[in-house]
């Protein structure tokens, strides 16, 4: 099937890695199949797995142009709606046997995965389960030349810690957005520490784990004040941020 997309959404479907994950997540819910929400749709890819197993689908995309393009792609299925508004603000009215949702992104700070899923999970009934299931993200201490936050596109840098599991969100559990936690690094080799990298690896289901992908959640490195370490050191670095509310939310200090 041809899709009509968005340049940024052809992007993401070029990302077989990403699309391969989420069809074989999909494709083995083997959970109840009444209805299904698909929030953030996009170009409708994942509601177009979600017809092979569900009685009934809603799709809501608050983009206008992609709103059109999924209405177009998936307008000739009958248990598929497409819907065009924001599912921060969207009045439910039906509990789903599954969400899939999206919108995600390194550690969840730009995208509104966290806000969305906290309005939309109790729509969800008991038994009911969410695409992704979880998120782990991982941490190390770096020496980067770009001193500014900034996305791993082919930026140079040079790891100096252990990597560090600092934080697992459950997306079934309400989740807080504020986030703040002292993470202790391990040093492996000296430098000058100027910056953290984070890492974040999607848990779609208990079989499933995918990324970082070329177009899904690419580390980011976050700039530090500077520090000459050596190797066994051990730095200390408080971390904030606040979920869904971007990159300028970001604070580290080293303690």
């Amino acid at each position: 099937m041809k899709f009509q997309t968005t340049s940024y959404h052809f992007d993401l479907l070029k990302d077989t890695d990403r699309v391969s994950a989420f069809f074989e997540a999909i494709i083995h819910y083997s959970g109840k199949t009444d209805l299904a929400y698909d929030l953030g749709c996009g170009s409708g890819v994942l509601s177009y797995f979600l017809n092979q197993k569900f009685n009934e689908i809603i799709s809501i995309e608050i983009d206008s142009k992609a709103y059109e393009c999924a209405f177009n792609n998936l307008k000739s299925f009958d248990n598929i709606e497409v819907i065009n508004n924001d599912a921060l603000n969207y009045e439910f009215t039906k509990k789903a046997d599954l969400i899939v949702c999206e919108m995600l992104d390194t550690a969840l700070i730009d995208e509104e995965e966290v806000q969305v899923l906290n309005h939309a999970r109790k729509f969800l009934k008991d038994d009911g389960e969410i695409i992704p299931k979880a998120i782990v993200n991982i941490v190390e201490l770096v020496n980067m030349q770009r001193h500014y936050i900034h996305w791993d596109e082919d930026a140079a840098y040079e790891e100096l810690s252990r990597p560090v599991e600092y934080s697992k969100i459950i997306f079934k559990d309400e989740i807080n957005p504020n986030f703040e936690k002292d993470i202790n690094f391990n040093v492996i080799a000296d430098g000058i520490a100027n910056g953290i990298k984070i890492t974040s690896v999607t848990i779609l289901n208990d079989e499933i784990v995918c990324g970082p992908t070329p177009m899904f959640n690419p580390p980011l490195l976050i700039p530090i004040d500077e520090l000459n370490v050596k190797c066994n050191d051990l730095i200390n670095v408080k971390l904030k941020y606040i979920m869904g509310q971007g990159i300028e939310t970001i604070e580290t200090q080293i303690l």
